[in-house]
C-alpha cells in the first residue's frame, strides 16, 4: 500500500467528518438531550435507557440488534482505512493503535487492572450523583429477555469499547498529534469528548467519563496501546449490562 502524507487541513477536515459521523454527533445529541432533561425537572425523577427492543418480534429485534451493531462500527473501519494510507499498510495502523496481538497476556493483564482501577470510582460517582440530584437513573439494559439477550449485550458492550477507544483514544491522538498538537492538550480534548457524549445520563456520568478520557488518554500517551483500554472498556460495560440483566431477571421471578 502506498503512504500517503496528507496535508494539514486535510487532517482537520477528516477528524471533523469522522466524529460527525461517530461519537461527535453522539455528543452533540447528548448535550441536547441533557439540556432538555434539565428543562424538565429535576434529573433526579428523570431516567435513561440503554440497549433497548427495536422491534416487538424477538427475530426481528435480534436482526435489528445485529444490524445496529454492525453499523456503529463502520467509523471504525473507517479510521483503520485512514490510518493505513498514512501508516503504509493494515498491520503497521493496528500497530500503532496498539490494536496488534502481539501481547495478548500483558494487554489481558492490564486491561483487568484498569477494569478494577476505574470501575470502582465511577460507581461511586454515580451513586453519589444520584444522592445530590446530578445524574439520571440509567438502565443499563432495557431488551426484552429472549435466548439471545446476554450474548447480544456482551455484543454492545464490545461495540461501545472497539468505537469510543480506537476513534476517541487511538484515532483522536495520532491525528491531532500530526498537526503539532501537545500530548496534554490531546488528551483534554479526547477527554471532554467522552464526557459530552454521555452527558444524557446527568452531569455526574459526564465528569466521571471526563475523568475516565484523561486516565486513557494518558494510558496511550505512555503506551500507545489501546487493546487493554478496549478489554477494559468491554468489562466495565459486560458487568454494567449482563450484570443487570441477570438481576432483573432474578429479581422478576
Amino acid at each position: 500500500m502506498q503512504t500517503i502524507t496528507p496535508s494539514r487541513t486535510w487532517v482537520r477536515v477528516e477528524v471533523v467528518l469522522v466524529l460527525a459521523l461517530s461519537l461527535g454527533r453522539s455528543a452533540v445529541y447528548s448535550l441536547i438531550a441533557l439540556v432538555q432533561a434539565l428543562a424538565t425537572g429535576p434529573l433526579s425523577s428523570q431516567s435513561t435507557s440503554l440497549n433497548s427492543s427495536i422491534r416487538e418480534n424477538p427475530w426481528a429485534d435480534l436482526f435489528y440488534q445485529l444490524l445496529s451493531i454492525s453499523f456503529t462500527l463502520v467509523p471504525v473501519a473507517l479510521v483503520i482505512l485512514l490510518l493505513a494510507l498514512t501508516a503504509g499498510s493494515w498491520k503497521q495502523a493496528l500497530a500503532d493503535l496498539g490494536m496488534d496481538l502481539g501481547r495478548p497476556l500483558r494487554d489481558l493483564a492490564w486491561g483487568v487492572a484498569i477494569t478494577a482501577g476505574v470501575g470502582l470510582p465511577g460507581l461511586a460517582i454515580y451513586y453519589l450523583g444520584r444522592a445530590l440530584g446530578a445524574t439520571v437513573e440509567v438502565i443499563p439494559a432495557a431488551l426484552d429477555t429472549h435466548w439471545w439477550t446476554l450474548p447480544v449485550l456482551v455484543l454492545h458492550a464490545v461495540k461501545n469499547a472497539v468505537l469510543e477507544e480506537i476513534i476517541v483514544v487511538g484515532y483522536l491522538y495520532q491525528r491531532l498529534e500530526r498537526l503539532g498538537w501537545s500530548g496534554r492538550r490531546i488528551i483534554i480534548v479526547s477527554a471532554v469528548l467522552r464526557g459530552a457524549y454521555h452527558t444524557y445520563q446527568g452531569v455526574g456520568p459526564g465528569l466521571a467519563n471526563l475523568a475516565m478520557g484523561i486516565v486513557f488518554g494518558e494510558w496511550y500517551r505512555r503506551t500507545r496501546r489501546t487493546m487493554p483500554l478496549v478489554i477494559a472498556h468491554t468489562l466495565l460495560d459486560v458487568f454494567a449490562f449482563v450484570g443487570y440483566a441477570l438481576l432483573k431477571s432474578v429479581i422478576s421471578t
